[in-house]
Formats: C-alpha cells, sequence, structure tokens
C-alpha cells in the first residue's frame, strides 16, 4: 500500500527518519534503493547566517535523488522559520517538514526542537508562517509531549491540522524520555482516531513484526524507522516483504551486506571528499558490523585507515575472512 501527502504519492508507507548526522544524502539514497520509499534531509537550521556553512550547504544537497524533495528545518522565531521555508523552497524542496521533536539539548536549549511543545502557542505561530509562506506541503514531527506529566500531542494535533499541516509524525516518547525506556503507541493511536491529515508512527520500530504490530495498533498511515536503520538499512526491504507477504524476509548474505556497504562507502568518498569520507565512513562501519562477534579483530584497522583504499581492502579481508583466518576463528 501507498500513501500520499498532497499532491505527492509514496511508493509504500515506509519513511526513513530524519537524523542528524546519519541521514545525509549518500544514506537517504541507501535507504531508497533498499525499499525506503520517503526519506527526509538531516535537520536545516533556520538561522540565514549559517546558510553558507559547508555542513547547511551538504546538507541542502539533494543533487541525483529522486523526489519529493523533503526538507526539514528547526527554530523557534516563526518569522525566521518562515524565510527559512521559503528559502529551502526555491533550492528545490518539494516538502517542507517542521522539527519539533528533537530532544537534544543543543536543540532544546535554543527553544527549537521538543522545546517549543512547551508553548502551544507558540507552535500556532510558528505553523501558520511556514504554511502560509510556501505553495508546497508542510509536514510536522513532534513527540507525545515535553515531559510524562506533560503529554499534549493531541493538542498540538488539533492545532497542526487547523494551520495547514498536511501529515503529522509523532516519536512515542516525551522529550524527557528522550530515547529511553520503551516508546508508547496509545497517544499515536488516539491522534489518528482524531484527525484526518496522514499521520506516521515512531518509535522502536526494529523488525517487520513489531512495524506491522505498530501499523495495526495505531492504524498510522504510515511508519518511521530510525536507529535500527544504521544497523541495518534493508529492514525496509524486510518490512515490505512482510507486510505484502505476512512471512518474514531472511537476512540477506554476507556477499550481498558486503556490496551494500562498500556502494555506500564509495557514495560517502564521493559525496564529502576522501579525507572527511573516510572518517564519516567509521560510524557506518561499526554500525553495520558492529555486532558481529569477530568484528572486534578487524575495528583497529578500520578505524586507523587513512585512505579509502585502505578503508576499503581492510572490508574486502575481513569478508573474505583473511582477518579472521590470521587470527584462527574463521570457521
Amino acid at each position: 500500500m501507498s500513501f500520499a501527502i498532497g499532491p505527492y504519492d509514496f511508493d509504500n508507507r515506509l519513511v526513513l527518519a530524519p537524523m542528524a548526522g546519519v541521514t545525509d544524502r549518500p544514506f537517504r539514497q541507501l535507504c531508497r534503493r533498499l525499499g525506503a520509499g520517503m526519506t527526509v534531509s538531516e535537520m536545516i537550521t533556520s538561522r540565514p547566517d549559517l546558510r553558507d556553512s559547508r555542513k547547511t550547504r551538504l546538507r541542502m544537497n539533494h543533487d541525483g535523488e529522486p523526489g519529493p524533495i523533503i526538507v526539514q528545518i528547526a527554530g523557534g522565531i516563526p518569522a525566521m522559520m518562515a524565510d527559512a521555508a521559503r528559502f529551502n523552497v526555491e533550492q528545490g524542496a518539494q516538502i517542507i517538514d517542521i522539527n519539533m521533536g528533537c530532544p537534544a539539548k543543543k536543540v532544546c536549549r535554543v527553544d527549537a526542537g521538543s522545546a517549543l511543545l512547551r508553548d502551544s502557542r507558540l507552535v500556532e505561530s510558528i505553523l501558520r508562517a511556514v504554511v502560509d509562506a510556501v505553495p508546497v506541503p508542510v509536514t510536522l514531527k513532534i513527540r507525545t509531549g515535553w515531559a510524562r506529566g506533560k503529554r499534549n500531542a493531541l493538542e498540538i494535533a488539533r492545532i497542526a491540522e487547523d494551520c495547514g499541516i498536511q501529515a503529522l509524525t509523532i516519536h512515542g516518547r516525551t522529550r524527557e524520555d528522550r530515547f529511553q525506556g520503551t516508546a508508547e503507541y496509545e497517544t499515536i493511536r488516539r491522534v489518528k482516531q482524531m484527525v484526518r491529515i496522514p499521520v506516521i508512527a515512531n518509535g522502536d520500530i526494529d523488525s517487520a513484526k513489531k512495524a506491522k504490530m505498530v501499523m495495526d495498533f495505531t492504524a498510522a498511515d504510515a511508519i518511521m524507522v530510525g536507529r535500527i536503520a544504521q544497523q541495518r538499512p534493508w529492514i525496509f526491504r524486510q518490512i515490505e516483504h512482510y507486510l505484502s507477504t505476512g512471512e518474514e524476509q531472511e537476512e540477506p548474505p554476507a556477499e550481498q551486506k558486503q556490496t551494500w556497504l562498500v556502494s555506500h562507502l564509495k557514495s560517502l568518498y564521493a559525496f564529502y571528499g576522501e579525507h572527511q569520507g573516510v572518517r564519516i565512513a567509521r560510524k557506518h562501519i561499526n554500525w553495520q558490523l558492529g555486532h558481529n562477534d569477530n568484528y572486534y579483530v578487524v575495528k583497529p584497522a578500520l578505524m586507523q585507515a587513512r585512505s579509502a583504499a585502505q578503508q576499503l581492502q581492510t572490508i574486502e579481508a575481513y569478508f573474505d575472512n583473511r582477518y579472521l583466518k590470521s587470527y584462527g576463528r574463521a570457521s
């Protein structure tokens, strides 16, 4: 099944969560190839003085991506957020997503992200300013509230719908919870029952069975997958297969995982340049291989690699069992 936001139809109901420092263009492209129907940019600040920074320019780079291009913006000043929305639409954004879900201290400290949920009047001012500023659909991501005793997702959802927001993503935790404990889906279910706009459920979706459970319980129009995609970007294919057939798909063979990983690393080198690309690649290697029992054998060499060639050669040796054989651990 597919779902739509404004005039845009998506191939399926699976969304890659925007994650700062993770969902850059190479990672979004990887996840689209592996089954994500929708991806969103890393959070982009609304501050105009930072638009010319290399970090922001890279985050705004969508060259070669399949549309629609969705850009997430963050900030707490309505006029500045409206200006940021206009600027990003001029740069090619086809949907603007507003971040009111990030729990990071450095974001909340400047009254942005989930900190905004404390002030429903400010939320309304920002939403109206952004919706009125651009001719493209505007979406919103929130948490269930600022604190466990102050869940106000239903109030925010009503405001969002009244302001013209065209889809709402809800992470099933409060800002106070950050990423601790387990996500609660009852609030998402209640919001879905109340509003007419599409609702996307987010939080702790780490398997195909969990994805279906969350969809069935909340009746959400789509689900958003975050942290597990760092380790297993092929999770989208597995979820789609399960939703379509009711059968769990086997893990991809090691050879296929190697092909995807190497392709992704090469994209990182091309996107960032070799020096920065090699450094950024390390975290993706750790995420994808770190759960393997024998990874510790090769990890030092991978983390110390100074060139793309070194990194790729070490990856190849690892998958060929050459490192493990040298330590007597290959099967």
